[in-house]
């Protein structure tokens, strides 16, 4: 066996692809390892006397299962099927899908770049360093633009990056981060920049999934922080909050200007 072969955790949640389904348990290959094996015993198969395996699982089956034990020899792992909840299956399942369309988009980035297959390979382990997994890469790049280079990645593929980013992955939220610049003078004017920016925050809405925070960098400057569920939302509620903001400011008299990062 090459000793090279990386290994799960035991606790951890592997997916694995059934490979021949016997009496006493079944036999997987690792989706995520290649080259190593597991087994799940009849007895980790579900909860309850299983009379016939092939009533839970049949032969090229993808499942989720929970790494139970590990050889000493590493060339094999025993594990449970029975140990992992619907819930925790389904978020497993989508979390290796999402990777696998990942890995598909980085190869659309590489052709359209012109990467050989080690550049690409290179910039897909940087990237799973800064942001924990690939398609967390991607997802980041959908939701904040500069996310990529704030994570200290540069050159010409990064536009290309975020654009793939933004047309194939539907991200949790959208985020858009700016500043203003807010002065009056006027003996109430720290009381006039207040109500403004709580009149901004008040845009929030849980039920919308909107939110907009504002923070104090000292004077005149500020920062804002909008968060909704899409670009089109997000942009139109940029517009709206610092137009709102704006006009309380000039119309007590103060000044206003809002920049976008």
């Amino acid at each position: 066996m090459n000793d090279q072969i990386s290994t799960p955790e035991e606790g951890e949640l592997v997916v694995v692809t059934v490979k021949n389904v016997k009496q006493n348990g079944v036999y997987v290959d690792f989706d995520e390892y290649p080259g190593l094996e597991g087994f799940i015993f009849i007895g980790e198969i579900a909860s309850g006397w299983v009379k016939n395996i092939r009533t839970f699982v049949r032969d090229g089956q993808r499942l989720i299962c929970k790494v139970m034990r590990t050889k000493k020899d590493g060339s094999s792992l025993e594990l449970s099927l029975k140990s992992v909840s619907e819930e925790r299956r389904r978020d497993r399942l989508q979390e290796w899908k999402n990777e696998q369309r990942s890995i598909q988009l980085l190869k659309v980035l590489g052709e359209k770049v012109g990467w050989s297959v080690d550049e690409r390979d290179s910039i897909g382990e940087d990237l799973v360093s800064a942001f924990g997994t690939l398609y967390t890469s991607f997802e980041e790049a959908a939701m904040n633009e500069s996310s990529i280079v704030d994570a200290g990645f540069e050159g010409d593929w990064i536009s290309e990056f975020i654009d793939i980013a933004i047309e194939n992955i539907i991200p949790p939220f959208v985020e858009i981060k700016g500043s203003l610049n807010l002065s009056i003078n006027a003996n109430n004017g720290v009381d006039i920049i207040k109500n403004a920016l709580i009149s901004a925050e008040q845009y929030s809405s849980e039920k919308d999934e909107i939110s907009v925070m504002c923070f104090y960098d000292g004077a005149p400057e500020y920062r804002i922080v909008l968060k909704a569920p899409d670009f089109k939302t997000a942009e139109d509620l940029w517009i709206e909050v610092t137009n709102s903001i704006v006009h309380t400011m000039e119309e007590n008299g103060g000044q206003a200007a809002s920049f976008r990062d």
